[in-house]
């Protein structure tokens, strides 16, 4: 019995809390009505939009990737053949 009632008691302190941390968050966003607010907008390119960078980022994407994939395999061998003949004496 006991426990039941620290549990109704936790809920109603979690709700209790629940309700004034709602009530504060919609009064802080009250201005009152007496602020004045300009909007100043400015036009600013963006670099991603413009092709030309596509076009270099693509190349040297392809330089990178062609760069890995030749680098790891060499045709150079430094190995001998040796060539075993095999004679009836």
């Amino acid at each position: 019995m006991k426990t039941q009632i620290r549990v109704l008691n936790f809920k109603h302190l979690y709700f209790l809390f629940l309700s004034t941390f709602i009530q504060l968050t919609v009064f802080a966003q009250d201005g009152g009505g007496t602020s004045s607010k300009t909007v100043t907008t400015t036009t600013k390119t963006e670099f991603i939009v413009q092709p030309w960078m596509w076009v270099v980022g693509g190349a040297v994407l392809l330089i990178i990737l062609i760069a890995l994939l030749r680098g790891g395999s060499s045709k150079t061998s430094t190995s001998e053949k040796v060539i075993v003949t095999k004679t009836n004496d």
